[in-house]
């Protein structure tokens, strides 16, 4: 763990510009283009996606703007080019932690838009921090909109509880472990209790009848949703499968050929970095690997 850490904090300390190199197979670029052609080319493959435009906790209202308005010109592109694509929002990169209600309003302004086309919005979970805000924020458009989804995280020891009242609206789910570092007290640390936890709160979402997007690289959670879903008999309408871009594509590829249901969340965007150092803390692997590249070509 030392090790994992130190490794992290030296990738940290690289310049931006040799990080990018490495980062650039997890995301799909700088710029919307970016974005527009790697959903292309996955839905060339029968594969869907979730787009998110990167940044988050920004610091002022005018940057919240300028980040809602760039959402919008996601959803415009994704109609015009008819892509198979929703998008996904992170609520403090619309001002959530500055003013919950501006928050809101830029939040009704994208659902509007997307309810125009016809398309989906993906509340994003992120830290503690902003639980119940974004729990809040959710409910709140949900009362109005039928085109909204939120996202739990089965290593926070409260997802359980939350499930189970979110259940009885009717609630739309990503289920995934959660990447952000928590305390020990409200949050599971132990792998294996947090794989426990994502089943356990799987099948309550199934037994409730809601629709859920089973968000993991982990092939193990993989086989135990697929042994979950033939054991009760759920429907393919009930349910998808979904990962991160350029990760695990040989787990995304035999999903798609099992005949699931598969969006991948395609990150693009001048905000690369701060998604890649959270990758990075996530799987200090990659860490390694880039160490060990840069020290290669010395």
């Amino acid at each position: 763990m030392i090790l994992n850490n130190l490794l992290v904090t030296f990738v940290k300390l690289l310049p931006k510009s040799i990080v990018y190199i490495f980062a650039k197979p997890y995301i799909a670029g700088i710029k919307l283009e970016d974005g527009l052609d790697t959903v292309k080319e996955l839905n060339k493959k029968g594969i869907c996606a979730t787009m998110d435009v990167l940044g988050e906790s920004i610091s002022n209202l005018d940057e919240a703007e300028t980040a809602a308005n760039e959402i919008l010109e996601v959803l415009d592109a994704i109609e015009k080019e008819k892509l198979d694509s929703n998008v996904s929002v992170k609520p403090t990169q619309i001002g959530l932690m500055l003013d919950e209600e501006f928050c809101y309003h830029k939040m009704v302004s994208i659902l509007d838009r997307a309810k125009k086309y016809n398309n989906f919005v993906r509340i994003d979970m992120e830290d503690s921090a902003t639980t119940d805000k974004i729990i809040n924020l959710y409910r709140r458009t949900k009362e109005k909109y039928d085109n909204v989804g939120i996202v739990v995280q089965a290593y926070l020891k409260r997802t359980m509880e939350d499930v189970k009242k979110l259940n009885k609206e009717g609630a739309h789910y990503r289920l995934c472990k959660g990447i952000y570092i928590e305390p020990e007290k409200i949050a599971y640390k132990d792998r294996q209790k947090v794989r426990d936890n994502f089943m356990e709160i799987l099948e309550q979402m199934f037994d409730d009848e809601t629709y859920v997007g089973i968000a993991t690289h982990d092939k193990y959670l993989i086989d135990k949703s697929y042994e979950l879903i033939e054991k009760k008999k759920i429907g393919k309408d009930k349910y998808e499968f979904q990962m991160l871009y350029g990760v695990r594509t040989d787990l995304r590829d035999k999903i798609n050929a099992d005949g699931h249901k598969i969006r991948i969340y395609v990150p693009f965007g001048e905000h690369w970095y701060h998604y890649s150092v959270r990758r990075l803390q996530e799987n200090p692997v990659l860490a390694w690997y880039i160490t060990k590249s840069i020290f290669r070509k010395k």
